[in-house]
């Protein structure tokens, strides 16, 4: 029996709840993640895992193991990156990142980062929600936050402004906005999740909270941007999404005085000691893609009404 690997497969059952899941997440059938747990049980000559027909529950002996058996898995894990650090970067890579970032900034960087490594190979995971990297084993998360779970490990890599805009059709009909108090009698089209339903303005030392008339929510960012671009109102996006909207004028940014809390964009994984080479080269490719003083969509300027 490899007892590593037997290990890996009792970690796996512990976290995702059941032999079926973490087989799947190993990629091997039920009945060898049965094995592999009885041959570990057998091993120790102690039961690890209390089985019923409707759940598992760690025994007493599987509680005081657990630890143990993640140490020696993540011991494996390094000698292996070590080993493989020797020869051609290589490897697969599951990345997970909010829809509109992938599609307006990351899938170009991966591409561009696979002519240089063209032996890894990536698997992106888009969703506009926060995933959790052991559950989903994901190896990077691109998040736009300024908190980051003290559990994981961050790197920043640029910084996330957003901007109030809309299209020239909504402003011909409804009006400019001149100062914040004028949001509150135009239509606005908010992200439904995890957002106020109003406005946080910033113009020197002062601070202004307007609350918004929303008339249109989505839980995606994709869709604030097709509104917005419709005419349905005034959207809060960030630049990284509507750069080239904003650079052929078919969205205009409106208070461009005011600006509102920017967020980290942060690589984030789960542990510096065990990080796979590929892994390592990816983060410093996307820290010098996005980084500098000013993040490379922003140096293009933007269309403001006037």
């Amino acid at each position: 029996m490899d007892r590593v690997t037997a290990m890996r497969v009792f970690v796996e059952i512990v976290d995702r709840g059941s032999i079926s899941a973490a087989a799947d997440a190993l990629d091997m059938s039920r009945a060898m993640a049965s094995r592999y747990l009885e041959g570990l049980e057998s091993w120790l000559g102690v039961r690890l895992l209390h089985r019923t027909t409707r759940k598992l529950a760690l025994s007493d002996a599987g509680e005081q193991a657990l630890k143990g058996f993640r140490e020696m898995v993540a011991l494996a894990d390094d000698v292996h990156a070590q080993a493989s650090q020797q020869g051609e970067v290589q490897g697969r890579l599951r990345i997970t990142s909010s829809p509109s970032f992938a599609q307006a900034q990351l899938t170009a960087a991966v591409v561009d980062f696979q002519q240089e490594y063209p032996k890894v190979e990536i698997d992106l995971m888009m969703v506009d929600r926060t995933v959790d990297l052991v559950q989903d084993r994901i190896d990077l998360a691109i998040r736009l936050s300024n908190r980051i779970d003290d559990t994981l490990v961050a790197r920043r890599l640029a910084v996330c402004h957003s901007v109030l805009c809309a299209s020239p059709s909504y402003l011909a009909r409804a009006g400019v906005p001149k100062k914040p108090e004028d949001l509150e009698r135009h239509r606005c089209v908010v992200h439904s999740a995890g957002f106020a339903p109003s406005y946080k303005l910033r113009r020197g030392d002062s601070t202004t909270t307007v609350s918004t008339h929303a008339v249109l929510t989505a839980n995606e960012t994709s869709i604030i941007r097709a509104g917005a671009l419709a005419g349905a109102g005034i959207a809060m996006l960030p630049t990284y999404y509507v750069t080239e909207e904003l650079a052929r004028k078919q969205l205009r940014v409106v208070l461009p005085e005011y600006t509102v809390d920017p967020l980290d964009i942060q690589a984030v994984y789960l542990s510096r000691r065990h990080q796979p080479q590929p892994l390592r080269k990816l983060i410093e490719f996307l820290a010098e893609r996005f980084g500098g003083d000013v993040a490379p969509w922003d140096r293009r300027q933007p269309a403001v009404v006037e």
